[in-house]
């Protein structure tokens, strides 16, 4: 069930590359992206907090920096900004991210204190050279994925514990105000990051839950997979017929006895056969 030992302080931004046919995910804390590269652990290390990624080409991704959207090369390291992205606020940083069916990517931003700033956060899109505030107000953006007709785009502000969806006109833009899918308060639970299935099933990371949950699109509950972490932060999936559930999670804001009661905090899981995904959608620039 552990895919990999190395440990997140909060790991998020899980991505299946299609081309590459390899996992990717992010230490957001660590400034650091990790993958594993036939049978061979490798990570790159960035100056600034890193957090989500599209994929642009076979070696090239689009990453979420503290202050802007920049291509990364896998091969030759070579940085380029795309959009800035708050980078008049030092006090933002990047969260949960995800490329959406039309080829615009979709990113969160908030306060670095978490929930201490609150309302700081806001979700933008990157399409075709735009760069757009699309929701503003939020404290922790987080489950930001999409229905397989590109029609619907979920997110969460983990604080309400509440997904909500909104339709998406043809280009991908929101065509109007979003709506409650999943109402997690009465349970306790916190939403984190999400991917939706091949069926149009919504599957969600729950923070402190040491769970991913699935929803049909009608927001029913399904079903829940149990992770050996309780901080679970981002599903994806992938491996042969996208049928692996890989998971981030991460050991931020826990003490020793805290650590101690989860040792395995932190580390990368992943789970065959309780679903299928879909492809990651290419990002067009």
């Amino acid at each position: 069930m552990i895919f990999d030992s190395r440990i997140c302080e909060l790991g998020e931004g899980a991505l299946w590359h299609p081309l590459r046919r390899q996992f990717f995910w992010f230490d957001i804390l660590g400034k650091k992206l990790h993958s594993v590269e036939e049978g061979e652990a490798r990570t790159w290390s960035f100056v600034e907090l890193v957090s989500a990624a599209g994929w642009v080409s076979r070696d090239v991704l689009l990453i979420a920096g503290e202050r802007d959207l920049f291509l990364f090369d896998l091969e030759t390291e070579e940085i380029e900004t795309v959009a800035e992205l708050e980078a008049d606020d030092p006090g933002t940083r990047s969260n949960d991210g995800r490329a959406d069916r039309q080829g615009g990517f979709w990113i969160g931003t908030m306060g670095k204190r978490g929930g201490d700033d609150p309302g700081r956060g806001s979700i933008w899109r990157w399409y075709r050279g735009e760069m757009r505030r699309i929701f503003t107000g939020l404290t922790i953006p987080n489950s930001i994925c999409f229905a397989p007709d590109g029609k619907t785009a979920y997110f969460s502000d983990t604080v309400t514990q509440r997904i909500c969806k909104v339709a998406l006109d043809a280009d991908g833009w929101p065509a109007g105000a979003a709506e409650v899918f999943v109402d997690l308060a009465a349970e306790g639970i916190y939403p984190d990051g999400a991917v939706v299935d091949a069926e149009g099933n919504v599957w969600n990371a729950q923070w402190g839950a040491g769970r991913v949950a699935c929803y049909a699109p009608d927001g029913r509950f399904l079903k829940a997979v149990p992770m050996g972490a309780r901080q679970t932060s981002c599903p994806s999936f992938g491996g042969d017929g996208l049928s692996t559930l890989y998971c981030t999670t991460a050991h931020e804001g826990m003490d020793a006895a805290a650590r101690a009661a989860d040792p395995e905090a932190g580390k990368t899981f992943a789970v065959r056969g309780v679903g299928r995904g879909l492809p990651e959608p290419q990002v067009i620039l």
